[in-house]
């Protein structure tokens, strides 16, 4: 199955967390089945698709092609300034232990030197879509890696955070963006995080191949709208390299 989470729903049980997605799944099985199972994992504030394995066989088969990295997904962001090149290949490598806010939550990934603790590499490809020129832009984002937060850590690494994101949506307090009128984004712009997971692709294990596109969650969609956005054009990541 390919579920199209909606904003805000986490997808498994954490402190505090009593409705989430992987609970949810236990009402899915057939009676005397077997119960359908996670492949991998969204943000809680992240939409779009999530795959879902209805045996325990076909959760290890579907597994072994993510970890193989023959799955290809396709994100969707709406972020702040423009970047320059127009597209590129991120590289970085990201580390647990950094808080958002002082006294503790909010826990982020922070960027790091190879060979620190706990570092992990991550390669994400990003193309611009559109632009509202200086002010924001709409971008196709494909991680080859699939660390967590990676595309929010990415996007605030190379200074044009994701659209409503409270974790990394940061900037020094020195930084002349953070005065600049030009990068101002309207106030009717809802405030949610603007992160879609767009398209999944990859072998089905029986055969034949997946290919799966989300709509845009409705706050993105009207966001689309008021930016004079088309989301029928043609997304230049498509031809970027898988690796």
């Amino acid at each position: 199955m390919v579920l199209n989470k909606p904003y805000g729903l986490a997808v498994q049980g954490g402190s505090g967390l009593r409705h989430h997605l992987d609970g949810m799944l236990e009402a899915l099985a057939e009676e005397g089945g077997e119960r359908p199972r996670l492949v991998h994992r969204l943000d809680r504030d992240t939409s779009g698709l999530l795959l879902v394995a209805k045996t325990r066989r076909m959760a290890a088969d579907l597994g072994e092609i993510f970890r193989s990295r023959q799955a290809r997904k396709i994100y969707w962001a709406l972020v702040t300034g423009v970047p320059r090149p127009a597209q590129g290949r991120i590289s970085l490598f990201l580390a647990k232990g950094e808080t958002a806010a002082p006294g503790g939550g909010l826990e982020r990934m922070r960027v790091v030197q190879q060979g620190e603790d706990q570092a992990r590499h991550s390669v994400t490809y990003y193309a611009v879509v559109d632009k509202i020129p200086a002010r924001l832009a709409w971008l196709s984002m494909k991680p080859v890696t699939g660390r967590t937060h990676q595309l929010r850590a990415h996007a605030e690494a190379i200074g044009h955070p994701i659209l409503g994101d409270p974790k990394y949506g940061r900037l020094a307090e020195n930084d002349p963006r953070l005065t600049d009128p030009l990068r101002a984004v309207p106030d009717d712009v809802d405030p949610k995080l603007h992160l879609l997971a767009r398209r999944l692709i990859l072998p089905h294990p029986k055969g034949g191949e997946l290919d799966v596109s989300a709509p845009l969650p409705e706050h993105m969609r009207k966001s689309f709208e008021r930016f004079g956005f088309d989301a029928k054009q043609y997304d230049p990541i498509e031809a970027s390299p898988d690796e």
